[in-house]
């Protein structure tokens, strides 16, 4: 069951993750500064600048009093409750990358804060292990600190460099300090962790395809690549679901955080075209250097201060010419060029579902950008899908782009609504172009992950909100659910007029949906809702557990009519609505049936002709165990 959860959690994530067992730790890569460019020895150029200063002036008066730390000093002791305690609240990052040496350097000015219980008398700082701490300074003076390697799953390299940061006055309970902390290093795909795994090799790469190269900078963040400070506990794969939840909680502890990036990227043959910065995308005109012999040409591209939200910081440079169209933007590696045709005939086959279901147009355009290899596993943040442009027919891209699209068309600061919408936007896609049943059976695909991570009784386990949910199985995979069962609550017009109303800037208070959703559908706007939304969206109070504990058909008054009792159980604590349906020689009959949590509830439907079966749920409401419940009245054997 553990594993299975693994590799469920890891099909709603979109990517792969694996561990690497090593503990190893390599000489840090030579600076910009340091490495050499092609060509003869450096002369004055015309098109020089400064692209990156890491200046002993600039860093502190004391310069003198605070020797550099060698870089074999041993870790002061760190333990998983420090780690745990330390919350970002700031990234200014000034970044230089030189492609083809795959490299990058970073000069970051960070903000955190000790939300723990204790004072921290040390800070640690953790980076891909691919990387290495050069300074880490406080108030102009240099910190003394030590690096090791750690084990973790949360980079692809499997493991994590940490710098444990000593301080000359610990960190007092929600205090916050500032640092300046400079890094570099080379960054190469690297699929070790995966493959450690048993996972082939090709399979492993089109995972974990995070590089710096000369065509494609793609650096997904934590989870992924870990090319910006943090502070985490160390997770593997094979301890649970542990690294899906360090992730969920970075993403939760930073998401009130502030980012800024300044990115200046050298280049020597094409120039990058298109930055995306946390999910931003950003044209880029045309260089601020030209290259000349033996010297880079130089493009930049700056982002923010802004908020960082439930993103992780992310960092993508591409090239190429753009091509438009149909509300997308696609970047297309060279030999992808003719496969763009089938992503602009896929764009406007969905658009009429996007705009029945959300608003007229979006809001932005749908970014597409070219990924390097066929078959890299796909990445979307913000207005961007990063994915490799297929040869495929537009009905098979459709509802990838069905999801895509619905982020440029609907957006909101709460994830549940955010993920949940576009999720639920590509299901009506798959009832639109097949039928319900197979939507249906999509949802059913992902509800055994919802299952194993809902606590049995509420309170009992970690389970989560969906206002505050920061794993990917509430906020996509039950808020889609929630998405269906208040469709079939309120009908199709009533949720949409709902989801066109909807303005995240009105969006101040747990309830401003809840008041949308009732107001089109002539429900009382005084808290008709509210029974529905305190169990499914207010609270997680688990997943309901039904099942038909007994049928009663009898003869009605009427000749050819029968009247059936049906007693429906629930013994989870949820309270939900289903529908309960009576199919009879005559004809079927449906209706919806309220069931509070921890109930046995009585129903009488009256149905023409001789009743066969009964069923309840129809597989819009996630449970427990089976979705679909069916009683046979001729051999009274039910499942």
């Amino acid at each position: 069951m553990r594993n299975w959860k693994f590799f469920a959690a890891a099909v709603l994530c979109g990517v792969c993750y694996t561990a690497i067992g090593q503990q190893q730790s390599s000489a840090p890569p030579p600076s910009p500064e340091q490495s050499q460019q092609p060509g003869p020895p450096k002369p004055s150029n015309p098109n020089a600048k400064i692209l990156f200063s890491r200046s002993d002036d600039d860093a502190t008066e004391q310069k003198a009093d605070a020797a550099k730390p060698a870089a074999d000093t041993p870790p002061a002791k760190v333990t998983d409750q420090q780690r745990a305690a330390v919350t970002y609240t700031a990234y200014d990052l000034d970044i230089h990358l030189a492609p083809q040496q795959h490299t990058i350097s970073v000069r970051a000015r960070i903000a955190l804060r000790n939300d723990g219980d204790h004072p921290l008398p040390v800070i640690p700082l953790q980076l891909t292990s691919a990387l290495n701490f050069e300074d880490v300074i406080l108030n102009g003076k240099r910190l003394k600190f030590g690096q090791q390697i750690i084990n973790s799953d949360v980079d692809h390299t499997g493991q994590l460099r940490e710098a444990v940061v000593e301080l000359q006055e610990p960190l007092a309970p929600k205090a916050e300090l500032k640092l300046d902390v400079v890094y570099s290093g080379t960054i190469e795909a690297n699929a070790r962790r995966l493959e450690q795994l048993g996972t082939p090799a090709d399979l492993a790469a089109r995972s974990d395809w995070d590089e710096i190269s000369a065509d494609f900078v793609g650096l997904r963040g934590f989870g992924n690549v870990l090319w910006y400070p943090v502070s985490s506990v160390p997770a593997l794969f094979g301890d649970g679901a542990k690294v899906f939840s360090e992730i969920a909680a970075q993403k939760s502890r930073q998401s009130s955080a502030t980012i800024r990036m300044r990115v200046s990227a050298e280049f020597f043959d094409i120039p990058p075209t298109v930055a995306v910065l946390d999910g931003q995308v950003m044209r880029i005109a045309k260089p601020t250097a030209m290259p000349t012999e033996g010297f880079p040409g130089v493009v930049t591209s700056e982002l923010g201060p802004i908020p960082l939200g439930f993103n992780l910081p992310t960092l993508f440079l591409s090239t190429g010419t753009p091509r438009e169209g149909n509300g997308l933007s696609i970047y297309p590696r060279s030999e992808d060029q003719a496969n763009t045709q089938g992503y602009m005939t896929a764009a406007t086959m969905v658009q009429p579902l996007l705009q029945q279901w959300l608003v007229a147009k979006p809001k932005s355009d749908l970014t597409i950008i070219d990924l390097p290899e066929a078959e890299d596993a796909p990445f979307e943040q913000g207005s961007a899908l990063f994915t490799s442009l297929a040869a495929d027919p537009p009905e098979k891209i459709a509802p990838q782009l069905a999801h895509a699209l619905a982020h440029v068309y609907f957006q909101s600061q709460r994830e549940w609504l955010n993920e949940g919408v576009a999720n639920f936007l590509g299901t009506l896609w798959t009832e639109q172009t097949h039928d319900r049943d197979l939507a249906l059976e999509s949802l059913e695909n992902s509800r055994g992950a919802l299952t194993f991570a809902e606590p049995a009784t509420p309170g009992a386990g970690p389970g989560q909100d969906l206002l505050h949910a920061s794993d990917v199985v509430y906020y996509r995979t039950k808020a889609t659910y929630v998405l269906w069962m208040l469709r079939d609550i309120v009908g199709d017009n009533a949720l949409a007029a709902a989801l066109q109303a909807y303005d995240p800037e009105a969006d101040t208070t747990p309830e401003y949906f809840e008041h949308l959703v009732e107001r089109p559908s002539g429900i009382n706007p005084a808290g008709d809702l509210k029974w529905f939304f305190d169990n499914w969206v207010y609270q997680d109070r688990g997943l309901p557990d039904l099942s038909i504990a007994a049928v009663y058909p009898s003869p009605a008054a009427q000749s050819g009519e029968y009247l059936v009792g049906i007693d429906i159980l629930n013994d989870g604590f949820t309270e939900t609505e289903v529908p309960v349906t009576v199919r009879s020689k005559k004809g079927t009959l449906t209706e919806r049936v309220r069931l509070p949590g921890k109930t046995r509830t009585a129903h009488r439907m009256l149905v023409q002709g001789t009743p066969l079966e009964v069923i309840v749920n129809d597989g819009t409401v996630p449970e427990v165990q089976a979705t679909i419940h069916s009683h046979m009245l001729g051999d009274q054997s039910s499942q």
